[in-house]
């Protein structure tokens, strides 16, 4: 129990503060969600959507902001400029806009041009090599919420979109120091989770109430790594094939329910002189002899393989499909005339932990969250963090 203590101490404290008196952790005020962190944004409007905002400059007020309230802010050398209605307000290092309970503030990108997303809370900016840094600090699970509309789509099942904010809210405490030396915690970009502000799902919320606090722990009660992907193909992949480490959790299954969604199976064509001297030359796999060539021209996959191999030559699957951007490594390769070959694939994605659209589909046969849970991940328990005392004393 204190190896436990400690490892969730060290992994929540980011993003974690005490309620009160009580020895409970629960969920704090806020997480900083850095926003268009692909983009070089020199200018952009913020319209205010809803409730009201204070303006600070520099950590000094210099507007109350009402709805439908509309500031420039625009990039001048290593500061940020302010405008309202054609008018200088001012030029600060710092703007941060400040909102009371439930504001929410529309960002209007106009270089790069982009279309409007609305977030809640607060949101800062600054200039960062010569362009304008916008982070959100917001609630965590304004967050989560968004979270779970940018990874499952805005058309998605109650039922599913609670499997997603789970899992969303256990990759957000578990990496909450993702970017730290940043000076905020995560960003709006896959490896860290697609963010794109305020969910237009009513269901989302409704699927918050039903999960508020629950995180996904291991067999030792460590956050898992909660690895998704779009279709397995009918089988998923183990944490070692694929990324080279074990895990308890993280299991290869038979995995019937993504066999017939879309993402299930993909085709390739190529020249096979290509195939053949990609093979070579990248990967010196010598298919100038006949039993490594047949191997390269006729390769099956009925279960999931992690080289394709003859003899003491192999290459890992995971280069091959990175290497020719391949929708998954679970490919067969044959030859269908004397100048092309067919990769027959199977699934979308590295094959890891929840299969998305196989999730979908339980929850439409009538699964709950936990049972898709518990059939993607192996060993795992489901945890409040608002009820565990990680401190209290034996």
């Amino acid at each position: 129990m204190n190896k436990l203590k400690q490892k969730i101490k060290f992994l929540l404290i980011p993003i974690l503060a005490f309620a009160g008196s009580t020895s409970f952790f629960v969920p704090a005020e806020s997480i900083q969600i850095r926003v268009f962190a692909h983009l070089k944004i020199s200018e952009l409007h913020t319209i205010i959507n809803l409730g009201t905002y204070q303006l600070l400059g520099d950590g000094v007020m210099i507007a109350e902001c009402r709805p439908l309230m509309d500031f420039k802010l625009r990039v001048k050398g290593d500061s940020v400029e302010v405008w309202k209605n054609d008018i200088l307000m001012g030029v600060f290092r710092y703007i941060k806009f400040v909102s009371d309970n439930g504001s929410e503030l529309k960002l209007r990108l106009t270089n790069p041009d982009r279309k409007v997303r609305t977030y809640q809370d607060d949101l800062s900016f600054s200039v960062s090599e010569g362009f304008l840094r916008v982070i959100n600090d917001i609630v965590l699970d304004n967050y989560i919420a968004g979270v779970t509309e940018a990874e499952a789509g805005s058309r998605s099942t109650l039922e599913f979109y609670k499997v997603q904010a789970i899992l969303a809210r256990t990759f957000a405490l578990a990496h909450s120091d993702k970017h730290a030396l940043e000076g905020f915690n995560l960003c709006d970009q896959v490896h860290c989770q697609a963010y794109y502000g305020k969910p237009r799902d009513e269901n989302i919320y409704r699927a918050m109430e039903g999960t508020r606090g629950k995180v996904v722990v291991d067999e030792n009660l460590n956050l898992i790594t909660a690895a998704f992907h779009s279709n397995s193909g009918g089988q998923t992949a183990n944490s070692e094939d694929v990324w080279g480490s074990r895990t308890t959790y993280l299991k290869s299954i038979i995995d019937t329910f993504s066999v017939k969604m879309p993402n299930s199976h993909w085709e390739r064509r190529m020249l096979k002189d290509d195939w053949l001297s990609y093979l070579k030359l990248k990967h010196n796999f010598p298919v100038d002899k006949v039993q490594e060539k047949e191997a390269a021209l006729n390769f099956t996959q009925n279960s999931r393989k992690i080289f394709l191999e003859c003899n003491n030559s192999r290459v890992p699957l995971k280069n091959i499909r990175l290497d020719l951007q391949l929708k998954s490594t679970f490919f067969s390769v044959s030859q269908i005339n004397k100048d092309t070959v067919l990769f027959t694939g199977r699934g979308y994605g590295h094959g890891l932990g929840m299969c998305q659209e196989g999730a979908m589909r339980m929850v439409k046969l009538g699964y709950s969250y936990t049972d898709v849970l518990n059939f993607y991940y192996q060993n795992i328990q489901l945890i409040d963090l608002h009820k565990l005392s990680f401190f209290k004393d034996e």
